[in-house]
């Protein structure tokens, strides 16, 4: 998702460009380990310091089950609206003064990268306990078996004699 915006750079504040992505991204973190499709539109718009990223951009990410640790798919919405900056002036190619705000550079050559935005997206669009489904049992804390699949034969009672008082008293 890289896009050479030099000319957009020149144009009159306002100016657009509208783009559809679908493409295929190597996975931006080592823990997917898998290539991600990336789809949805993107409209960039120049703005007096720089260009405007205004996207919504969908994907399915690898994830595991946190009750029961299957593999998943999570689906993904990242909806960016962010601004970047250039980092060296479009007509002169002398560097220009970044202002201090968080925000993104385009490269020298005016390449406008949506990577890092994208891979900060889908961090903050991740869900933090991803399940299966809903309903999902998870795994028997003694045994281990998946209580999704088949029952377990573990005894129910605490393991731990100092639970034994409070388990006998009715409330």
């Amino acid at each position: 998702m890289r896009y050479n915006v030099s000319q957009l750079l020149k144009e009159l504040t306002g100016s657009t460009r509208h783009y559809d992505v679908d493409e295929v991204l190597a996975s931006p973190e080592a823990q997917w380990g898998v290539e991600l499709v990336v789809r949805g539109p993107v409209e960039m718009v120049r703005t007096p310091r720089g260009i405007l990223v205004i996207a919504e951009l969908t994907s399915q990410v690898p994830e595991v089950c946190s009750r029961c640790v299957e593999p998943l798919t999570e689906p993904v919405v990242v909806a960016l609206e962010e601004e970047f900056f250039p980092s060296v002036d479009v007509w002169s190619g002398a560097p220009v003064h970044v202002p201090d705000v968080d925000g993104y550079q385009i490269d020298q050559r005016h390449i406008l990268d949506l990577g890092e935005a994208f891979r900060q997206g889908v961090w903050t669009a991740l869900e933090i306990q991803p399940l299966c489904n809903p309903g999902c049992r998870g795994l028997c804390l003694n045994c281990g078996v998946n209580l999704n699949r088949e029952t377990c034969s573990c005894d129910a009672t605490p393991a731990d004699p100092r639970w034994e008082r409070l388990r006998r008293r009715s409330v």
